[in-house]
């Protein structure tokens, strides 16, 4: 799996797991599909932000390959 802490990793449109802020001490993992990159940066050390399709916000953690 792709580091989700590059941003070129992740597109709109690719499936990801993210950690919401609601669970970044459990480290829950929420899987869906990207909508729209937040984060502006090429990198960002805790993952990069994104909002998936379902509505949830999170920091990436793994990119799913297709």
């Amino acid at each position: 799996m792709k580091s989700g802490r590059e941003r070129a990793n992740i597109m709109v449109g690719s499936e990801v797991e993210i950690v919401q802020k609601h669970h970044q001490r459990t480290g829950e993992l929420t899987q869906g599909v990207v909508s729209r990159i937040l984060t502006k940066s090429s990198h960002h050390p805790h993952g990069i932000k994104v909002r998936l399709d379902t509505g949830e916000v999170g920091r990436v953690k793994n990119v799913i390959p297709e």
